[in-house]
């Protein structure tokens, strides 16, 4: 008999609904485990925020499978509730940058078994005015790419949809004017694009954030970027950010623990590639080691 228990909520849309063929093997992983299994697929945007709250007191791990936006949902609703429950991830979006920073693979039947075999991680997260992410907040070009993709272009594409979408928005760059305060230090300047992460790979690109990133320090990597001049600046920029060599003429690059925006008009955001809402002040800290991700166990 089963003495431990589980919520499996899985969105049944993401990455080319593949979860679909795979269902009844993963489950059957958990049951042999000894796990009892209550299966949840959500309905809608937002659903597994819900899912977790309303559920949260019975069970003893809670398991998601979707994409990045899945996870994001999740973990908002554990860290609403305010219980450590620890949460296993099986990716099955497009991208999945945070489960190939943990190392959790692509495989859906492996990240199932390391489920039931891993260990836990403490690793952080960040506060968002009050809501909160995973992995990455955001701002400026591209940054509507992913929720404003649409869903059958990305099953069909996967990152081939956010770069092709991407590129018709470069002819109408427009900057925006933000102040931003850190440890003390104060930023003025008009930037296209910002973002703040907490993972080894944004977009698919690995070591776009830097090349020694740590998941559970209690620090974002920020990297702003500011208006080019000219077509050749922003072709310099793009390269400079794809080789991770840090052209400062272009770019503030930085890790901190807490960061503020500010900027007269109202600027959209963007929490793990689904859409954030417009701001005109934004308050970003780390919660340092906030959630426990289950992860291979390489001992």
């Amino acid at each position: 008999m089963a003495d431990k228990e589980m919520l499996f909520i899985f969105n049944p849309r993401s990455g080319k609904a593949k979860i679909k063929n795979k269902l009844q093997d993963i489950i059957d992983i958990f049951v042999k485990a000894e796990y009892e299994v209550t299966v949840y697929p959500t309905q809608c945007e937002g659903d597994a925020i819900q899912a977790v709250k309303n559920k949260k007191d019975r069970y003893d791990i809670l398991v998601c499978c979707g994409g990045d936006g899945t996870l994001d949902e999740v973990v908002n609703g554990m860290v609403r509730c305010r219980k450590k429950i620890p949460i296993g991830y099986i990716p099955a979006g497009s991208t999945n940058d945070f489960a190939g920073s943990l190392g959790i693979p692509k495989d859906m039947l492996r990240a199932a078994e390391i489920i039931v075999k891993g260990k836990d991680y403490a690793c952080d997260i960040g506060a968002f005015n009050k809501e909160s992410f995973v992995y990455i907040a955001a701002f400026g070009i591209f940054t509507d790419v992913s929720y404003g993709t649409r869903q059958d272009m990305k099953n069909v594409l996967g990152h081939m949809a956010y770069i092709l979408e991407g590129m018709k928005r470069i002819p109408n760059i427009k900057p925006y004017k933000l102040k931003a305060c850190y440890d003390g230090v104060t930023l003025e300047d008009e930037f296209i694009f910002g973002m703040i992460t907490n993972s080894i790979s944004v977009g698919g690109f690995k070591r776009i954030t830097g090349k020694y990133v740590e998941l559970d320090d209690g620090e974002f990597e920020v990297t702003l970027i500011k208006m080019p001049s000219n077509p050749l600046e922003l072709n310099n920029i793009m390269a400079a950010l794809l080789n991770r060599n840090i052209n400062t003429d272009y770019m503030y690059c930085f890790k901190t623990a807490s960061i503020i925006f500010e900027s007269e008009q109202e600027i959209p955001w963007t929490l793990d590639g689904e859409f954030g809402g417009d701001h005109k002040k934004v308050s970003i800290h780390n919660m340092k080691q906030a959630v426990k991700i289950r992860v291979a166990d390489k001992e």
